[in-house]
């Protein structure tokens, strides 16, 4: 009897789904703000530059936060709060003054956005498996800042189904760390 439910929802309503017991388990960034939650760390995704194919930064192996300023900026909106605070941190960090000129909700309406004012923007690195050929990526120089993905459950759930998941997760790290020494 088990129910599986694929559903694509901002991180912050995953987070309630789970601290209200309708959800037993999601993928999504850590919102800090839920005690009765807890996080395994799936991995840590590195921010890429997203920008036209034919942008002058396009021709660059690899872009510095400097070169972004005067840029159209294109940057995720407050619907993802925890990309949007790294990427406020990481800009304030660079001394880089950047007014975003649009926000995106999603990342599909972040590349819409890029393509058509011909912008920049930063994205989490599996950005990359939906561009269109006229949209590309680069890595950003120097210590580029990381969004973590995690697997969320409350604390509290006491599922056999989610057991078995973690189980198989904590099995599956232990031989990702065996075969990485």
């Amino acid at each position: 009897n088990i129910d599986v439910m694929i559903s694509s929802q901002y991180s912050p309503l995953l987070a309630e789904g789970l601290s209200n017991g309708k959800i037993d388990a999601a993928f999504l960034r850590k919102e800090r703000a839920l005690p009765d939650l807890a996080f395994r760390l799936l991995v840590k995704e590195p921010l890429v530059v997203i920008l036209p194919s034919d942008h002058r930064l396009a021709g660059l192996k690899a872009i510095s936060p400097r070169e972004l300023a005067g840029e159209t900026f294109v940057i995720v909106s407050h619907t993802a709060p925890v990309l949007r605070a790294i990427i406020d941190n990481y800009l304030k960090r660079s001394r880089i003054n950047i007014t975003p000129a649009h926000e995106a909700d999603h990342v599909t309406m972040g590349i819409s956005l890029i393509m058509s004012t011909r912008g920049v923007g930063l994205l989490p690195a599996y950005a990359q498996n939906f561009l269109p050929a006229a949209v590309t990526s680069r890595p950003l120089k120097g210590d580029v800042p990381t969004v973590d993905l995690v697997l969320g459950y409350k604390k509290s759930n006491q599922s056999p189904i989610l057991k078995l998941l973690l189980s198989r997760l904590d099995e599956l790290v232990a031989r990702v760390s065996k075969k990485a020494q």
